[in-house]
């Protein structure tokens, strides 16, 4: 079993697919496939099943991902041990859009000014699929605002993150949850579901509701006085809006967690960054 295979098979079991694997690889598809076939062979064992929309893991194959994940984690340890000039520590972390928006970049610049030596990347889904990628070994930790049931992961750090209802300077005289809701295409969105519940908890029963794929778009059509929105209160206050609409904060914040896959040995980065943020306490 060479690590080379278990790089691919990593790859083939978080997209889910030979042909995604092997364009991101940039391999030609019966190379891909002819990897996971020799490790099939030599482990004895089907590690995926097929189907019509790509592969997914089979019970050996998720034993096989969790050992495969510890063995390039080492991999990658041993070489920033022995050559920390050219291999340097990383964090791979994720994050809904509207928390990457600012509180993602701020808890960054503050942890980077510190461990200036830690790659990070971050990248942005909806929570369902931040979740996944942890689970499998894609991303090593990710902030989310809804509820998750996964077994293999647990919450390090909250966050409770104060939000606000945006509405248009010169809206209707009327209670602002009447408006037409501007809110994410997630149908999970936390902020969404909120906006949502309080429309309707004042006795708003007849709702209309326009989605958006992005944060920017929402807050510019709050500014054109599209509808109302909810928002975290450090994007509401953002300079460039803030004299664009009325901004009332809710006195109930929104919870965020940080997620981890919940295992005995974590990559250095990822513990340098828990610590961190136990220590700033955001």
């Amino acid at each position: 079993m060479e690590s080379h295979d278990l790089f691919i098979f990593k790859h083939v079991a978080v997209l889910r697919s030979i042909s995604k694997t092997a364009e991101k690889l940039g391999y030609v598809q019966p190379n891909i496939s002819q990897r996971i076939k020799n490790l099939e062979e030599e482990l004895g064992v089907r590690l995926f099943k097929r189907n019509n929309r790509g592969v997914t893991l089979t019970r050996d194959g998720e034993i096989l991902l969790d050992y495969a994940n510890r063995i390039l984690q080492l991999m990658d340890e041993a070489k920033i041990k022995i050559n920390p000039d050219k291999w340097q520590e990383r964090l791979v972390i994720g994050a809904t859009q509207t928390i990457s928006a600012l509180k993602v970049p701020r808890i960054l610049s503050s942890f980077l000014s510190v461990h200036h030596q830690i790659n990070v990347k971050v990248r942005t889904d909806t929570t369902s699929m931040l979740l996944e990628q942890v689970v499998y070994g894609e991303i090593d930790g990710a902030f989310v605002t809804e509820p998750f049931d996964y077994s293999e992961l647990k919450t390090v750090y909250t966050i409770p993150e104060k939000v606000s209802l945006i509405s248009p300077k010169n809206h209707p005289d009327k209670m602002e949850y009447e408006q037409t809701l501007l809110v994410n295409s997630n149908p999970n969105c936390i902020y969404r579901k909120t906006l949502i519940h309080l429309s309707k908890k004042n006795s708003c029963n007849h709702l209309r509701i326009i989605e958006f794929d992005s944060l920017e778009a929402i807050l510019q059509s709050v500014s054109d006085g599209l509808g109302v929105s909810l928002v975290p209160s450090d994007v509401a206050k953002l300079q460039k809006y803030q004299n664009e609409y009325k901004i009332s904060e809710l006195p109930e914040p929104v919870q965020i967690d940080f997620v981890i896959k919940n295992k005995n040995q974590q990559p250095k980065g990822l513990n340098s960054f828990i610590k961190f943020l136990l220590e700033e306490k955001y």
